[in-house]
């Protein structure tokens, strides 16, 4: 599994109300289906490791041309 990500607080915000979702539909039933809420939790994810990638790309170049 990929390393975590630096999560700003909005996508903090975010994952947390996610999660609060999740197990709100887990206390419901066992079966109720949660895969919608999953996909955004890793979209939020996949979004903020590809902008700690964008980051570090763009800070090492940056130190290159000084």
């Amino acid at each position: 599994m990929a390393k975590d990500p630096k999560y700003t607080a909005g996508e903090v915000a975010k994952l947390m109300w996610l999660t609060a979702r999740m197990a709100k539909r887990g206390i419901a039933s066992q079966t109720v289906y949660q895969g919608d809420l999953e996909r955004k939790f890793e979209r939020i994810v996949d979004a903020a490791r590809e902008r700690e990638e964008h980051n570090a790309r763009t800070s090492t170049s940056s130190r290159k041309r000084k």
